[in-house]
């Protein structure tokens, strides 16, 4: 498909609008709003809703693997992932030994190259968190980081985006010297006050992970972490939309507080999402699925079973938000977050990277580099 047209409803500047994306040698080479049939090459394929491909955040695995120090699962998670509207996505790794690291690394980097969804880098989720805060994390592992293991993680090119609690000692050293080498700096697993918070966006940090979870509480007179991500214009809040991590009545709160430029779509998923319930596994612990959740033998949550496309549908079904919004949130604001000018927006010279979706947000045909990554089998 050297030069084709893809044709819907387009996501333009916050709304969707009536085109085509011509789409030539791999990116997007004309906009065409309300196109008439000789303005378009030979080849058109017609869709509900036309958006860029998804961008994930925070993916520990899915559909039955779990990222770690396989280069195979990455294959298959960029393989499957379209499946889901996902163009692109962030390995992720709860905190982990030392050596795995390494290990994890070695596996990504074996893996460049792959074709379906593309592996932005690793998000390290850990280890430099809250014990008090630890979730599913291995508390021994947070309580047994060493300083120096910041220089390790450093090494290379790999590191995207890093998980810090901003109240850890020498966490603002931590952030700067991220920054510094391009990483994204998200706050999250902390028991920091809302001051502390803020001393962490000062240094350098940008983002929130799944807010609410793992979270200092706001109260009235201690607003927390959760009352700084949510006051803080300098920062952007990952979401677990599927109802269990966070109520839809605090996803419109959410949404109210921060706007659609500050909130990005996330799974969070593990091994289990697009899987069926049984027991599986995060970071070598043993995790209990059901048909909403995955939990550690005690009830700890583990990780989501959601899909990204069922983020975007939920949160406008629980929250009236505009389907273009959503895909906003699923797309736009985590590339921008990324710095991927080439990616989540829909304007000439972009990476063709497309999601295509029937009018009920259901994903039809995935589109990745020009090429199709995914199509919907007709029942």
């Amino acid at each position: 498909m050297e030069r084709y047209a893809v044709r819907g409803r387009l996501l333009l500047g916050g709304q969707l609008e009536p085109g085509a994306v011509v789409v030539e040698g791999g990116r997007i080479a004309a906009i065409l709003r309300a196109p008439r049939d000789g303005d378009l090459p030979g080849v058109v394929m017609d869709a509900g809703i036309v958006a860029p491909g998804l961008v994930d955040l925070q993916v520990n695995g899915g559909f039955g693997v779990e990222v770690g120090e396989d280069s195979r699962v990455l294959h298959q998670l960029a393989a499957r992932l379209p499946e889901t509207g996902v163009t692109a996505f962030l390995p992720t790794i709860i905190t982990s030994p030392p050596a795995v690291y390494r290990q994890v690394y070695e596996a990504f980097e074996a893996a460049r190259g792959l074709s379906g969804a593309f592996p932005v880098g690793l998000h390290l989720e850990g280890p430099f968190l809250s014990p008090v805060r630890s979730g599913a994390h291995r508390r021994d592992l947070i309580e047994g980081a060493v300083p120096g293991l910041l220089d390790t993680l450093l090494q290379g090119d790999a590191l995207q985006m890093m998980t810090l609690a901003p109240e850890v000692p020498g966490a603002a050293e931590r952030i700067r010297r991220l920054r510094d080498r391009g990483v994204i700096v998200s706050l999250g697993h902390t028991d920091a006050s809302c001051e502390e918070f803020f001393a962490g966006v000062d240094a350098g940090a940008t983002m929130a992970t799944h807010l609410y979870n793992a979270m200092s509480p706001f109260l009235h007179r201690a607003p927390g972490a959760i009352g700084a991500a949510l006051t803080d214009d300098r920062v952007t809040v990952g979401l677990i939309v599927d109802g269990v991590h966070a109520h839809p009545a605090s996803v419109g709160l959410a949404l109210r507080a921060r706007g659609v430029e500050r909130v990005a779509l996330v799974t969070d998923a593990m091994a289990a999402a697009g899987m069926a319930p049984g027991t599986y596994a995060l970071g070598g612990r043993r995790v209990l699925v059901d048909e909403t959740s995955a939990r550690l033998e005690d009830g700890t949550l583990a990780g989501s079973i959601l899909t990204l496309d069922q983020a975007v549908r939920n949160v406008v079904r629980w929250t009236g938000t505009s389907p273009a919004d959503a895909l906003r949130m699923a797309s736009e604001v985590p590339a921008r977050l990324l710095g991927l000018e080439k990616k989540g927006r829909l304007v000439v010279g972009s990476d063709a990277d497309l999601a295509l979706f029937d009018t009920d947000l259901t994903v039809q045909t995935t589109i990745v580099n020009g090429q199709p990554a995914y199509r919907r089998e007709e029942p």
